[in-house]
């Protein structure tokens, strides 16, 4: 998959700007010490499960706090790209959008947050049916590519890439 930028970088800053950051008072509160600690607490994880969305919050709730600590320990900690974003997935309530929100606020390395805003905004239409780690890892790769060549942190394009579709993709796309 090719993923090509629907306005021009240079204004990444300005879109970035235009995002809400009160929006990320709760990830960026929970990531610092779960990524210092390199595991997240299951209070931790449920909020950073409901900033992503709401729907999977009892889900979410059903996990021991014993099993969100090795999970998010393993992914954490792990070299393997694959297992990183996978093993997330066993997470009840997570799929591989939640799994991706873990990484991009927690891991030491800079991971995007999948997602159809951010993937639109990057020329991808649909969302593929189901994520495979194939168009992850190309996802990955276009992005960190991305933020370095405009020289902004991840989080910077993310929030450029969700606000400028929120502001212009159409309904239903």
């Amino acid at each position: 998959m090719s993923f090509t930028l629907r306005f021009p970088q240079r204004e990444v800053p300005k879109w970035a700007a235009l995002y809400d950051s009160n929006e990320d008072a709760a990830p960026l509160a929970v990531a610092p010490v779960a990524k210092a600690r390199g595991h997240l607490t299951e209070t931790e994880f449920l909020r950073l499960a409901k900033w992503k969305t709401t729907r999977t919050q009892r889900l979410c709730a059903a996990n021991a706090p014993s099993f969100v600590k090795a999970v998010t320990a393993t992914a954490l900690s792990t070299p393997d790209e694959r297992f990183r974003i996978e093993v997330l997935t066993l997470l009840s309530g997570v799929q591989w959008p939640t799994a991706s929100v873990v990484l991009h606020f927690c891991a030491s390395d800079p991971y995007p947050i999948l997602d159809f805003r951010a993937l639109w905004s990057l020329s991808c239409p649909r969302p593929p049916p189901t994520y495979k780690f194939d168009f992850w890892w190309d996802y990955c790769l276009a992005t960190r590519y991305l933020a370095r060549q405009i020289d902004v942190s991840m989080r910077v394009l993310d929030r450029a890439l969700w606000q400028y579709a929120k502001t212009h993709q159409p309904a239903g796309a």
